[in-house]
C-alpha cells in the first residue's frame, strides 16, 4: 500500500527582485517541478539534498502547510491540503530546528495537551506513552520545565510528543541536527523501533550517518527535481563518493602510503586520507595503527553536496 503519493506535483513562488534604484521586478521560483514518487507504508526514507533544492518545500506540502501549484498530492488516503484536519491524526512531524512542546510547562503537561488535542483514548495514551518513555530515556525528564531541557533532551521529548496518537507516517526534518554522540544514537535506536513497529518514516537530513543506519531507500532532490532513487551504496557509486580518515601521528611524517587510498592534505602530523565510501575503514584504520605512530583518528562521512556535485560531473562527463 502506498501511503505517500506524489503525481507530477509543483510549487512556484512570486518573488521581487530589485533591479533598479526604485523598480522591482516580479519573477517565479519553482521550488518543486514536476515531481512524481510513492512512498509504501513501513518503508524508511532518506530525502536528501543540498540547501535550496526543495526538500522543506515538499515537507510542507505534504504536511498540508502548502497548496501545490499543481499535480496530486495524498498522504494516507486524504489530500493534505483540503483534509487537513483527518490528516493531523494520521501523521507526527519533528522539525529539529523547531518545538511543539509548551515552553514553560513541564513535559507531562505538553504530553497531556497533546492527548486533549487529538482526543486520544486514556489507555491508548498511557500505553503510547510509557513505551516512548522507556525507549527514549525520559523518565527523569517529566516533571522538568522544557525550556530546561537540552537539546538532546527536548529532541527526545518532541520524538515522544510527535508519536503519542500513534501516527501512520512520521515526517523527520534534521532529528540528529546539533546533538551529542550519545543523544544522536538514541534517537536512531528509538527511530529504527518505530520503524520496525510500522510507522513509515520520511527523513531529511544532511548526515549521511543517519541514511546509512535508518534508511533502506534514499531519494535525491535537486532543483526541485528527484536526481537519485535508490540505496545507499548505489548513491554512493553514481557520485564516486569518499570518505576520509583523518589520522594525528606522533610527529611529521612522509604522506601515508596505503592501496585504496589518495592522500588529500598533510599538516603537519595530521594527514587526511580519502577512500570509496563503499569501503569498509576498518582494514584502514588497523594498517594505519600497525605501520605507523599513531596518536588517534576519526573517520569523516563524505558531504551531501560533494556526493551530489560528483553524480552531476560523472554525468555530465558522460554525456
Amino acid at each position: 500500500m502506498e501511503l505517500i503519493e506524489l503525481d507530477h506535483v509543483s510549487r512556484t513562488f512570486t518573488v521581487r527582485a530589485k533591479t533598479g534604484r526604485w523598480r522591482r521586478e516580479r519573477r517565479t521560483v519553482r521550488a518543486v517541478d514536476d515531481l512524481s514518487f510513492t512512498v509504501a507504508a513501513g518503508e524508511c526514507v532518506g530525502y536528501i539534498g543540498p540547501n535550496g533544492a526543495g526538500k522543506s518545500t515538499t515537507i510542507k506540502m505534504l504536511t498540508g502547510i502548502l497548496v501545490p501549484s499543481g499535480g496530486r498530492l495524498r498522504v494516507a488516503g486524504v489530500d493534505p491540503a483540503r483534509e487537513r484536519t483527518a490528516l493531523a491524526r494520521r501523521i507526527g512531524v519533528v522539525f529539529g530546528q523547531r518545538t511543539t512542546l509548551w515552553w514553560d510547562l513541564p513535559l507531562r503537561d505538553s504530553y497531556e495537551l497533546a492527548r486533549r488535542l487529538y482526543r486520544i483514548p486514556p489507555a491508548r495514551y498511557a500505553a503510547n506513552l510509557a513505551r516512548c518513555v522507556e525507549l527514549l530515556h525520559l523518565g527523569d525528564l517529566l516533571d522538568t520545565p522544557v525550556r530546561q531541557l537540552s537539546l538532546g533532551q527536548r529532541m527526545r521529548g518532541d520524538l515522544a510528543a510527535a508519536l503519542l496518537h500513534d501516527p501512520r507516517v512520521l515526517y523527520l526534518d534534521e532529528p540528529t541536527i546539533g546533538l551529542d554522540v550519545l543523544s544522536k544514537a538514541r534517537v536512531r535506536e528509538f527511530l529504527r523501533e518505530v520503524n520496525t513497529a510500522g510507522t513509515t518514516v520520511l527523513l531529511t537530513t544532511h548526515d549521511l550517518t543517519d541514511i546509512e543506519q535508518l534508511c533502506g531507500r534514499v531519494m535525491v532532490i535537486d532543483h526541485g527535481r528527484v536526481v537519485y532513487d535508490g540505496d545507499l551504496p548505489g548513491l554512493h557509486a553514481a557520485g564516486r563518493s569518499e570518505r576520509t580518515l583523518v589520522v594525528d601521528l606522533l610527529r611529521e611524517h612522509p604522506p601515508i602510503d596505503l592501496p585504496g587510498t589518495r592522500v588529500v592534505k598533510v599538516a603537519g602530523a595530521r594527514q587526511w586520507l580519502a577512500f570509496p565510501a563503499e569501503d569498509s575503514a576498518a582494514p584502514l584504520v588497523a594498517a594505519v595503527a600497525q605501520r605507523y605512530p599513531l596518536v588517534d583518528l576519526s573517520v569523516r562521512e563524505p558531504v551531501i553536496e560533494d556526493v551530489i556535485a560528483r553524480m552531476y560531473a560523472r554525468e555530465v562527463a558522460i554525456g
